[in-house]
């Protein structure tokens, strides 16, 4: 596995501590999104359509510093938007660190040369650079011609500055088992301290509704992209081995939204970092009054074709705590790529999709426009005051 030791021993150790104590639903990953804003426009983002009022908002160090001391987890990854436009990312990420919390960085690698002297390698922070493939994959996934050639240029530049650097990958139905499996080849061969990699999720306002994959399809795409690198040893992958073999189709798992909590500039999402149904102020908020048996494969209709890391890497993280000699078994053959698929979620009893993403558009739209109307009636700051 791409995780180090002492990484892995540190949330092993959190893990057990949660089945110990009893808890049911606990986080493992804070997902952090401190900006929408970004400086691309992928055709299967689903997270960049607000209005200017809304991409200009940040959250600010002490709510970033709240959001971890609020959810507990021993890692953070922040996204976005485009994390590296966040002008206090630099102060953001060095006050996780003192926290002793593990951070991956994730980034599209355009802004990453000219910035990432702001940054220090340390053993807590990764960079996760954005690459959906070979150049020609990468650059129509992210529509726009010539962002694989910079995206490479900074692996290299930060690799030769001595940081952790790793790749996340989302695959689409246009995705050949070959071309993928050659570019794991060429990214592991280049020195990448680990592959993330995850199926798309139809975002219900990317302009691209077209080539997102349902659940069959995953899975016939992750058999024979694992085939290609012996059921997945010849790469190192940041994800658990049970995850993987659930991409391939061999473990019948429901989702745990709950293990990986979003933190955006809106609030707490809920019930996930992919379907935002509401927001909560709180942590312990989202956690009591999400009514979490109404979300995932078999229970809502937006969730009918997930298979992505962020609902179901906490699942199969935890089903290798329960199986441990599951997982042994699965590292020592690697992932099955022939035979049956085990038995999938039904979807009979699913409840129809609700669409409610204007309604906090427009109630956030609201809070802001209030927010200048107090600023402009209040007293005025002369600049010597300033």
């Amino acid at each position: 596995m791409a995780i180090p030791l002492h990484e892995m021993a540190r949330i092993g150790a959190y893990i057990v501590k949660q089945h110990l104590t009893g808890r049911k639903r606990y986080p493992l990953v804070l997902m952090l999104e401190p900006l929408f804003r970004c400086n691309l426009a992928c055709s299967g983002c689903g997270k960049i359509d607000y209005p200017d009022d809304i991409l200009n908002q940040r959250l600010s160090v002490q709510q970033c510093m709240d959001a971890i001391d609020e959810a507990g987890t021993p890692v953070v990854s922040i996204a976005g938007g485009e994390p590296l436009l966040h002008r206090d990312m630099p102060e953001i990420v060095k006050g996780y660190i003192a926290k002793k919390k593990y951070v991956i960085l994730c980034t599209n690698a355009l802004l990453l040369t000219k910035k990432i002297d702001q940054y220090t390698p340390s053993d807590f922070f990764t960079w996760s650079i954005h690459l959906d493939g070979d150049q020609a994959m990468h650059d129509k996934a992210v529509s726009l011609d010539g962002v694989y050639q910079k995206a490479i240029a900074a692996i290299k530049l930060a690799k030769q500055k001595g940081f952790r650097v790793q790749i996340n990958c989302t695959l689409f139905n246009d995705a050949q088992p070959d071309r993928v499996a050659k570019f794991f080849d060429e990214m592991t061969a280049a020195g990448l301290d680990g592959i993330t990699v995850s199926p798309g999720y139809a975002y219900e306002r990317a302009p691209d509704q077209e080539h997102f994959l349902n659940r069959e399809k995953t899975k016939t795409l992750f058999r024979g992209i694992l085939a290609k690198g012996e059921g997945g040893k010849r790469w190192e992958f940041t994800q658990s081995l049970m995850f993987m073999d659930f991409l391939a189709g061999n473990q019948t798992y429901h989702c745990t939204p709950w293990s990986m909590p979003l933190r955006t500039v809106f609030g707490w999402q809920k019930p996930c970092y992919l379907v935002g149904e509401g927001y909560t102020k709180t942590f312990q908020e989202l956690m009591d009054t999400t009514e979490w048996d109404n979300y995932g494969v078999g229970n809502y209709e937006k969730c009918a074709d997930c298979m992505v890391h962020c609902g179901f890497e906490g699942t199969a993280v935890a089903d290798t705590i329960k199986r441990p000699w599951e997982a042994l078994k699965v590292a020592m053959r690697g992932v099955k790529t022939d035979g049956d698929f085990a038995p999938d979620i039904s979807l009979d009893n699913q409840r129809p999709a609700e669409f409610v993403h204007a309604g906090h558009v427009e109630k956030m739209l609201a809070e802001i426009h209030a927010a200048k109307a107090g600023r402009a009636k209040g007293p005025k700051i002369t600049e010597a005051a300033e």
